[in-house]
Order: C-alpha cells, then sequence, then structure tokens
C-alpha cells in the first residue's frame, strides 16, 4: 500500500536522523584530525575547524613502520579472505545440493562456532600455533583470520547457493556440461553477490582485528596496522590528533574496497535474506 505524502516526509526526517547519527563519529573523527594540538584538547569543540592543518596525517604516514604495517595488514586481511572463500564455497555447495547423514549436524557446528566467542579460543589457539612454531610468523595470524571467518562465510554462502535453483544446472547438463562445468558456468556467475557480500564482511572482521596481532606477533615489523594505532598513545601522553589522523588513514583501505563492490553488496544482502 502506498504511503501517504506526510508518512513518507516523516520517514525521511527519521532515515536522515538516523544517518546522521552514525556519521557524526567519522566526521568528529577527521575534523579532530585536521586540528592542531592545542585546538584539540581545547574544552570548546568547532564543528569546521578554522585553522585546518594537514601535519597530523603527515606525522602519521611518516611514523617509522607504517608501510610495514600496511604491507602486514594487507597480506593476513587478504589471504584471509580469499581462503575463506574458496573454503566456504567448497563447504556451502554440497551442504546445499546434497543430502547426507550428519549434514544438520554439521551445519549446527558451523553455526555454534560462528556464536562463540573469540576469546573463549584465545588460549588454544595461542598453545596451538606455540607447539606448531607458528607464532611470531605472517602465517599464523593469516590462519587465525581464516578460521575465525570460515564459519560465518559458511553459514551465509549456504543461504546463497540455496537460492540458486538446482534446475540451473540440470538443464546445463542435458545441453552437455559435466556437474563440475555446470556449477562453473551457472552457479558460480549467479553466486557473484554472495561471494562479495560476504568478502565485505570478513575483510572487515579480519582488517580490524587487534588482540591476536598485538600478542601472537612479538615482532612488531610483523604486526598490523590496529597495532600501529596504538602506538600513538604513551605513558606520557596521548596524540590525539595523530590518532585521529591514522584512523582516517585506517578506514581508507576499507572505503575503498567498499565503494568498488558496494552494488553487487546491495543485491547480494536482498538476495541471501530471501532463501536459506
Amino acid at each position: 500500500m502506498k504511503k501517504s505524502l506526510p508518512a513518507r516526509i516523516g520517514l525521511s526526517v527519521v532515515g536522515l536522523l538516523v544517518a546522521l547519527l552514525f556519521f557524526f563519529p567519522t566526521y568528529w573523527m577527521f575534523t579532530t584530525s585536521l586540528k592542531t594540538p592545542g585546538e584539540v584538547l581545547s574544552p570548546k569543540y568547532d564543528l569546521i575547524p578554522f585553522s585546518a592543518t594537514l601535519e597530523n596525517f603527515t606525522s602519521a604516514l611518516t611514523k617509522p613502520g607504517f608501510l610495514t604495517y600496511l604491507t602486514n595488514s594487507l597480506i593476513v586481511t587478504v589471504g584471509a579472505v580469499l581462503c575463506a572463500l574458496v573454503a566456504g564455497v567448497l563447504a556451502a555447495v554440497p551442504l546445499s545440493r546434497f543430502r547426507f547423514r550428519g549434514r544438520k549436524g554439521f551445519l549446527l557446528l558451523v553455526l555454534v562456532a560462528q556464536l562463540a566467542p573469540v576469546e573463549a579460543l584465545f588460549i588454544p589457539m595461542y598453545l596451538l600455533m606455540r607447539d606448531a612454531g607458528l607464532l611470531n610468523t605472517l602465517p599464523s595470524l593469516l590462519l587465525i583470520y581464516f578460521v575465525t571467518t570460515l564459519p560465518f562465510t559458511i553459514w551465509m554462502l549456504y543461504g546463497f547457493v540455496n537460492g540458486i535453483p538446482y534446475d540451473l544446472e540440470e538443464a546445463a547438463m542435458i545441453d552437455g556440461c559435466s556437474q563440475a562445468g555446470a556449477f562453473r558456468r551457472v552457479t558460480l556467475p549467479l553466486l557473484g553477490p554472495g561471494l562479495v557480500t560476504t568478502s565485505v564482511f570478513s575483510f572487515i572482521t579480519a582488517w580490524n582485528e587487534f588482540l591476536f596481532a598485538l600478542v601472537f606477533m612479538r615482532d612488531k615489523n610483523k604486526q598490523t596496522l590496529p597495532v600501529w594505532l596504538s602506538s600513538f598513545k604513551t605513558a606520557f601522553s596521548v596524540d590525539w590528533g595523530g590518532i585521529m589522523a591514522a584512523s582516517a588513514i585506517y578506514a581508507v583501505p576499507a572505503l575503498i574496497f567498499f565503494l568498488i563492490v558496494q552494488r553487487k553488496l546491495v543485491s547480494g544482502m536482498t538476495a541471501g535474506a530471501v532463501k536459506g
């Protein structure tokens, strides 16, 4: 039923207020990064900084180790997301297309693994990595991010595969395709929005992780950007302007990735909510 004009205006106003509520912390972070140290510590807050300066961004970008931390973050995050997508597809397709004993139990275990707090797995993961000799290495961090994002990836892709009719694969096989060929030519392209949606959430989860990178990586040249952000705080002072500038820089890769895939992301979220 079509809503009346006052109702549409009211909903638009409410939506605008909610958007401003969520946007303001980002705006506050960006404006603070453009202020001088005196303005940052001033009790008076200016919505628009009149004496904007890029000094905080310059000090953040030239801070020792920035490029190393950025490279480490990109390696472990992108690697974990790619591994999770491949393993997720290999797990979600059989769970959706085949009926076998223990299938529902496996799905339940995936859901339980997704609901379990990561902090509860911290000590077992540490002992496991120590015994395997992987502590203080980037592969250990990549493996941890892969394990923590895999249950979510499987569960999401399972819903997306369920939303693709199996009749399409059967029609392709009637036309001469093998089962693997039908999946590659028919199902996999239709699964694109689901892969994008899942990769975005997995990327954000791995990109923002701090605790494992801090404890498992003892060498500073093997730590990631979230740990780099904590270096702006010392025992004697806190460089709030530098932290805000570094946080803005830190958000850029995730923002660029989101802007690239935003169209697929919206269609993928609506498709995944229909079935599964």
